[in-house]
C-alpha cells in the first residue's frame, strides 16, 4: 500500500529559523477553547514557551445588533440591549434609556433612579461572581466556581421575581421601569444583604493567601497605564493600575450622587490585583444597595409622559384617552426630538457608552455602542507580551471580556 502522507495540522505552524532547529511556532488558542470564555480566536506565536505575539480574531458571535436598531421603534430597541452584554444586561438597559430620555428631556423619577441603581448593582455582583468562578477554574479551583455560581443562581431568581426573566429581563424602559416592584421586594434584597457579606469573606479566605493562586497571579498580567489608555481600556484593568476612575463618581447619573461609596483601586497591575479590585467592588456595591433599600422613595416608578410612557392595565382599561395612547405608542411607536447624544455607565466591565442619534422619526438614525470589552481586548498584544503560555490563561481571565460586548 503507498504511503499517505498526512497534512500539517491547520492550527500548528513551524517556522524553521536554521537548518534543521525549529524555534517559532504559531499555534491556535480557540475559538473552540473553554479559557477564552466565548468564541474567541488568538493566533499566538512562541518561541519555546514564551509568547512572541498574538493577536485577537473577533467576529465568531457577530449579531449586527447596532443595525437592527435601525428598523425598531424606540422602545423596541430594549430587549436588543439585553443581548450585547448578556451577562450585565441591566447596565446596556440604563446606558440606552439614559441617552434616550436625554434626547426626549425627560426627567424619571427618583423612585425608578433607586431602583435602576440598586439593580445595577446587583448586576455588577452577578458579573463578578462569573467573572470569579470561571476565572478559579482556570487555575483549578473548582470549589470557587461551584460557590459563585451558588450565588448566581439566587440573583437570577431575584431578576425573575423582578421582572419575570431570569438574564434578558429589559426592565429598565424609557422613561423609568417596566412594572412597580413586586411586593415583598424588601424580603428578597433584605435576604441577600444578609448573605452575600459572608459569602464574599469565604471566597477570600479561599483565594487571598492560597498559595498557588498567588503564585498563578501575582505578577502576572502586566500592561503598562500608558499602554491602556492608549488601547481605550477602562474599568477595573486602570483601577488595578492605580487609576481612580468610576463613572459613577465622576460623571454621575441616576441618582448615584445620592450614595456614598469608594472606588478601589490596587497598584499592583497584576491579575492578582484586579481580583482585589473587583472583590472590593462587589462589597461597594454591597453599600449601595444597602442605602437604596433603606432610602427608597415613594411615587411613581415611571415618568408622566402619556404620549411615551405606556399607561398602567388599569387605566388602558377604564380609560379612552390612556386606550388611545397605549394604541398609539404600540403600534407606531413616539417621535424623539432630532439631534444625537453620548450616554455613558460604568458597567462590571468598565465604560459602556451609546451614541444615539435621531432624524425626528419613531425610529433611531443611528445607534453607536462603545463597549468596554471592545477597547480592553485591543491590548490583548500587549498583555501577552513575552509571557510564558502557561500564564496566558490568568492573564486573559484578568480582563472578563464578554463576546457578545466585543462583537456586537
Amino acid at each position: 500500500m503507498a504511503d499517505i502522507e498526512t497534512p500539517a495540522a491547520p492550527y500548528l505552524e513551524e517556522t524553521v529559523i536554521d537548518s534543521g532547529t525549529t524555534r517559532e511556532m504559531t499555534l491556535n488558542m480557540g475559538p473552540q477553547h473553554p479559557s477564552t470564555h466565548g468564541v474567541l480566536r488568538i493566533v499566538i506565536k512562541l518561541d519555546g514557551e514564551i509568547i512572541t505575539d498574538a493577536k485577537a480574531d473577533i467576529g465568531y458571535l457577530h449579531t449586527g445588533i447596532e443595525k437592527q436598531c435601525e428598523s425598531k421603534t424606540w422602545q423596541q430597541v430594549v430587549p436588543l440591549t439585553d443581548r450585547v452584554d448578556y451577562l450585565s444586561n441591566l447596565s446596556n438597559n440604563l446606558a440606552y434609556c439614559l441617552a434616550v430620555e436625554k434626547l426626549l428631556g425627560l426627567e424619571v423619577p427618583l423612585r425608578a433612579q433607586y431602583f435602576r441603581v440598586m439593580l445595577s448593582e446587583i448586576t455588577r455582583i452577578n458579573s463578578h461572581l462569573i467573572w470569579l468562578g470561571t476565572s478559579a477554574i482556570d487555575l483549578g479551583a473548582m470549589s470557587v466556581f461551584f460557590y459563585c455560581f451558588r450565588e448566581r443562581e439566587e440573583i437570577l431568581r431575584l431578576f425573575e421575581f423582578f421582572s419575570g426573566q431570569r438574564m434578558m429581563t429589559s426592565y429598565f424602559r424609557i422613561g423609568g421601569l417596566a412594572l412597580d416592584a413586586p411586593r415583598g421586594w424588601r424580603k428578597w434584597i433584605k435576604k441577600f444583604l444578609d448573605v452575600m457579606p459572608s459569602r464574599i469573606e469565604m471566597w477570600e479566605n479561599l483565594l487571598n493567601e492560597n498559595p498557588i493562586f498567588k503564585k498563578r497571579t501575582q505578577g502576572v498580567g502586566f500592561i503598562s497605564l500608558e499602554d491602556m489608555l492608549d488601547f481605550g481600556v477602562t474599568g477595573p484593568m486602570l483601577r488595578g493600575a492605580g487609576m481612580k476612575v468610576d463613572l459613577r463618581k465622576d460623571v454621575p447619573y441616576s441618582s448615584y450622587d445620592k450614595f456614598t461609596f469608594d472606588v478601589p483601586t490596587q497598584t499592583s497591575n497584576d491579575v492578582y490585583g484586579r481580583y482585589l479590585v473587583r472583590m472590593e467592588e462587589m462589597k461597594q456595591s454591597l453599600r449601595i444597595i444597602q442605602q437604596c433599600y433603606d432610602g427608597m422613595p415613594e411615587g411613581d416608578w415611571t415618568a408622566d409622559a402619556p404620549k411615551i410612557v405606556l399607561p398602567d392595565r388599569e387605566r388602558m382599561k377604564t380609560q379612552m384617552e390612556a386606550l388611545i395612547y397605549h394604541f398609539k405608542i404600540v403600534t407606531e411607536g413616539f417621535r424623539v426630538p432630532a439631534g444625537d447624544v453620548y450616554q455613558a455607565v460604568e458597567s462590571p466591565r468598565g465604560e459602556l457608552g451609546y451614541y444615539v442619534v435621531s432624524d425626528g422619526t419613531s425610529k433611531p438614525y443611528r445607534i453607536f455602542m462603545r463597549t468596554p470589552s471592545f477597547g480592553n481586548l485591543q491590548s490583548l498584544a500587549k498583555l501577552f507580551e513575552r509571557v510564558p503560555i502557561a500564564d496566558s490563561i490568568a492573564s486573559l481571565g484578568s480582563m472578563d471580556f464578554v463576546l457578545g460586548d466585543t462583537d456586537r
